[in-house]
């Protein structure tokens, strides 16, 4: 590719933020009531990044009945503790602050305005030309609409932009919209998940900047081999 990347596209959970545990712990108030076996954070990285909705319905099996109910409870309890444990991940702030000359985007499966409050409550919103959530367009991930929509905002063409993930949903995203993908390994998906990304960060964001300069990398600066 000759044009320059632009415009820079980040996922959120799992890429930006760990926010598994607050997720978790919202999760065990919203079914507590119908005697639901607890999750553990391992088992709530397993089920996240689709989406609320659909996160609720996958716990709650069978008793899809109670959906809408627990998904009120779920959003009243996170909505209140939405950073109590979620943290930034290493090098995110400090990577951020030498990517100023990009134009920056969230998309995310989160919805819009939970995704913008957790972002500013951990400081970290400014860095962003826009914040994009579940329902900010018509579809979510793996639907390119969002991608396609931080495109049209910055006014980048696919190949000016790069896509940065956790997850699968990510991957399927930014490809269907012709954009380039950047998986990160510290997320909360496996490599066997991510395997067809077109570069990889294995332990911090920092590593972008390998990748970005010069682009495309040189042979082993974080490309799929």
């Amino acid at each position: 590719m000759s044009k320059r990347v632009k415009t820079l596209i980040f996922d959120l959970d799992g890429t930006l933020v760990d926010t598994s545990r607050d997720i978790t712990e919202a999760i065990n108030y919203a079914i507590k009531p119908l005697g639901i076996r607890p999750l553990t954070v391992e088992e709530t990285i397993g089920l996240v990044g689709e989406g609320i909705t659909r996160l609720i319905e996958k716990v709650l099996g069978e008793k899809t009945g109670y959906r809408d109910e627990t998904i009120s409870r779920f959003l009243d309890y996170y909505s209140r503790n939405l950073t109590r444990y979620s943290h930034l991940y290493r090098g995110v702030k400090e990577t951020l602050q030498r990517l100023r000359d990009y134009k920056k985007v969230v998309v995310s499966n989160k919805r819009e305005a939970l995704s913008r409050r957790l972002l500013e409550e951990l400081g970290i919103a400014s860095f962003f030309d826009h914040i994009l959530g579940s329902d900010s367009t018509p579809e979510k991930k793996p639907s390119p609409m969002p991608v396609l929509k931080a495109l049209e905002l910055t006014g980048a063409a696919p190949e000016e932009a790069l896509m940065i993930g956790d997850s699968n949903l990510d991957i399927q995203a930014a490809h269907a919209a012709g954009v380039r993908v950047v998986a990160v390994l510290y997320g909360y998906r496996p490599y066997e998940k991510l395997k067809e990304a077109d570069y990889f960060i294995r332990e911090q964001l920092g590593e972008l900047l390998e990748i970005l300069n010069p682009f495309p990398p040189s042979a082993g600066a974080g490309k799929k081999t």
